[in-house]
């Protein structure tokens, strides 16, 4: 048989959902507990899965990072952070741009300041803007919207992303400069808008009083411990040295950073240890250690969808998909920039979640059926 290699590592992923759900319902049929799901089979599964996948796919390297009970269950880096100089991918010490999966802090935040009352998902998004985005006499946009994709927003990709400072515009001027004109009636088709996230974000900031990236640092990072995580761009010089390269594929020299200009939706720059922590909060009703990031009645909140999935698709959750596989629960977010392609999958019921991080897209788009392989 010949395929691509994306196409061969989603055949895979769904060889291997295949054989574990017909294990699962025999399992079931049988009367027997389902395997509990252990470090070691974790680490025996992905050591060989992904040493084979990273070198056939030439993708340079790849941090996971599993949860599950309130605790790190398994991580571990594979490959490397910088081919040329042999530096191995570290899930505690190497840094990466997870792309849209930041959307996760932005919508975060929003619900902690819906939490002291400072937002309400309902009223129209004008209220807390110096500028106007729902249409004169039609149907105003809320932060509900933004939260679901369904804005409305026509999608834009121009100047989105830049390689040099000087030419990299704020959240404000960005969203400014480039309105995005109205394709549909807010709240009635979902189309996804890395606009309507910005907005999101540039509201914390004006709500919060806070730089967004500030505040993101202050109520996120700093209460969850996450030392090693930034949406500043370029980088603030304690981390310089410390992100992997971007590379399109192992075999090629490595590329710019990539400097992300709605950086609410999609700048961040952190590690798989620190990722960890951000899903046992989520994982633990908006608990980590001392910490309360949300409180638990909000987490549920944020966790439930808001519109039901047509037969065959996920829907959102304040920000996360939503679906159900398997018969479980999953919430999720994906997120990818060039060179850096990321996700997040949580199990709620069963208290788990896994992260992944890749640093190349690899030779035929490999990277795209290896994640999705791999989150199967």
């Amino acid at each position: 048989m010949s395929c691509s290699l994306r196409g061969c590592f989603a055949a895979f992923g769904a060889l291997f959902l295949l054989v574990a759900g017909a294990s699962a319902q025999e399992s079931v049929a049988n009367g027997k507990a389902t395997h509990e799901l252990n470090a070691e089979d974790v680490a025996a599964w992905l050591d060989g899965v992904m040493s084979y996948s990273l070198k056939r796919g030439d993708i340079a390297g790849a941090v996971v990072a599993v949860v599950k009970d309130g605790k790190v269950l398994f991580q571990s880096g594979y490959g490397y952070a910088d081919v040329e100089r042999k530096i191995r991918m570290d899930p505690e010490r190497v840094m990466t741009r997870i792309g849209s999966t930041s959307k996760l802090f932005t919508w975060t935040a929003v619900m902690q300041l819906v939490e002291q009352g400072k937002l309400d998902l309902h009223r129209n998004v004008d209220a807390y803007l110096d500028f106007k985005v729902s249409p004169a006499g039609g149907k105003p946009i809320t932060l509900l919207d933004l939260m679901n994709h369904r804005g409305g927003f026509e999608e834009g990709l121009k100047d989105l992303l830049s390689f040099d400072p000087q030419h990299a515009l704020s959240t404000e001027a960005y969203l400014k400069q480039h309105p995005r004109p109205l394709m549909f009636p807010a709240g009635s088709v979902p189309a996804y808008s890395n606009y309507g996230t910005a907005l999101a974000g540039y509201i914390v900031q004006r709500v919060s009083g806070e730089p967004y990236e500030s505040y993101i640092e202050n109520h996120i990072f700093m209460p969850l411990g996450m030392r090693q995580s930034t949406f500043v761009q370029p980088l603030p010089a304690a981390f310089k040295g410390k992100v992997a390269q971007g590379y399109r594929s192992a075999s090629l020299p490595p590329e710019p950073y990539e400097l992300v200009i709605t950086r609410p939706a999609g700048s961040a720059t952190t590690t798989a240890a620190d990722m960890t922590r951000f899903m046992l909060a989520h994982l633990q009703q908006g608990r980590f250690g001392d910490a309360t990031l949300l409180r638990s009645d909000t987490v549920q909140l944020m966790h439930t969808p808001t519109t039901d999935a047509l037969p065959g698709f996920s829907t959102m959750a304040h920000g996360f998909f939503h679906e159900v596989r398997n018969g479980r629960t999953f919430l999720a977010h994906g997120g990818d920039t060039i060179f850096f392609h990321s996700d997040l999958g949580l199990l709620p019921d069963e208290g788990v979640g896994i992260f992944c991080s890749f640093n190349s897209r690899g030779r035929e788009d490999a990277v795209y059926g290896l994640r999705q392989a791999l989150i199967d």
